[in-house]
């Protein structure tokens, strides 16, 4: 984006922000340092490490949101799944521990948030509340990843309550799937994702029915996706400017592009290394302009790069170790993460909703 552009459209966000949030922005935020928030860095939601970070390329850690894997407090985002930058802002999903899952919170954490947090780590909007579950108003039960709109509405998949909604920045529901009257064969069964497609659909990934679902505003079905038939638990869908999609095959320990059509075009497996745990059960693949595939391959304990002939060029986290490879460090991702669920390159929305309705 041009700096002209970009400046133009950070102040309108901020002015629109502002009429909504007045305390939000302004005075109290910091000045942007000179690595933050820069063109290429990555962020990381560092699921049991209960922060967002962003990183550069060596992984060196210039920010975070979060303190730690032993801090499971409001402060921190237990079991964080999704984060995205808006801006100078961070769009953060906070989606709580299962009960069962970390002997340290037995009983599980709720978090059942998703905010917008500035640089300064002070949340400047937020839908949902920690420690409270619910699908009413302002509730949420298991968010595991939201969409920041060119609107400023946010699309958000509520897992739990097996809907994806799109709402305001004043709390209000304005469209949500499924509807009322929506068939039984057409319900969501724990979604993952929802993107907003260019010619208004959207896309949900549609977990646990082992499909990815482009769905109109009127709610309709128009086109389903299952790499004929072969994929199991679809943890993200994205379409690719070919019109192709990128389906992130969790079950398979996969990542696959599928045509229009269904058909495969593209897979990439990331259990195939002697050193790699036997499901590591992959949450995010995101494609990249320069054609790489940015993939969470959540259970191995990395974020990894990879080329279309399938080289690794890039990897944060410590070296694959048959799961016994979990690591936290605020200096660098390099000395290790827990289960990052979702990785995303700052500036590059190819394949994703972009935040503002500008030429990216």
């Amino acid at each position: 984006m041009k700096e002209q552009t970009r400046s133009r459209v950070l102040h309108l966000f901020a002015a629109t922000l502002g009429v909504l949030l007045p305390l939000s922005l302004g005075a109290r935020s910091l000045p942007v340092t000179p690595t933050f928030n820069t063109p290429g860095n990555i962020l990381i939601a560092d699921q049991f490490n209960n922060r967002v970070l962003e990183a550069d390329a060596s992984g060196r850690i210039l920010w975070q949101f979060g303190l730690g894997p032993n801090d499971f407090s409001i402060r921190s985002v237990p079991g964080v799944n999704d984060a995205e930058r808006v801006g100078a802002n961070t769009l953060i999903v906070g989606t709580g521990i299962a009960a069962g899952v970390n002997p340290q919170v037995p009983d599980g954490v709720v978090d059942n948030r998703v905010m917008l947090v500035d640089q300064a780590k002070h949340i400047i909007w937020q839908y949902g509340v920690f420690g409270q579950t619910g699908a009413g108003l302002n509730r949420l039960n298991t968010p595991v990843q939201a969409t920041w709109l060119p609107t400023s509405h946010v699309l958000i998949t509520d897992q739990g309550n097996n809907r994806v909604i799109e709402v305001d920045l004043n709390r209000r529901i304005v469209w949500q799937y499924p509807g009322v009257n929506t068939p039984e064969f057409d319900l969501l069964n724990s979604p993952n994702s929802a993107q907003l497609l260019s010619n208004g659909h959207i896309l949900i990934a549609d977990e646990n029915n082992n499909r990815a679902i482009e769905v109109t505003r009127t709610r309709q079905i128009v086109r389903t996706f299952t790499a004929g038939g072969t994929v199991r638990g679809v943890a993200f869908a994205s379409q690719l400017p070919n019109g192709h999609i990128l389906l992130t095959d969790s079950g398979n320990s996969r990542v696959v592009e599928v045509d229009r059509f269904d058909n495969i075009f593209w897979q990439y497996f990331t259990d195939t290394d002697p050193l790699s745990i036997g499901a590591p059960s992959p949450s995010r693949a995101v494609r990249l302009l320069n054609g790489d595939t940015l993939i969470s391959d959540q259970f191995n304990n990395r974020v990894i790069r990879v080329t279309r002939a399938g080289r690794i060029v890039a990897r944060y986290g410590l070296p694959l170790a048959g799961g016994d490879n979990v690591g936290y460090n605020v200096l660098s991702t390099q000395r290790g993460l827990n289960a990052p669920y979702d990785a995303k390159i700052i500036g590059d929305y190819t394949g994703l909703t972009p935040p503002f309705a500008v030429t990216q």
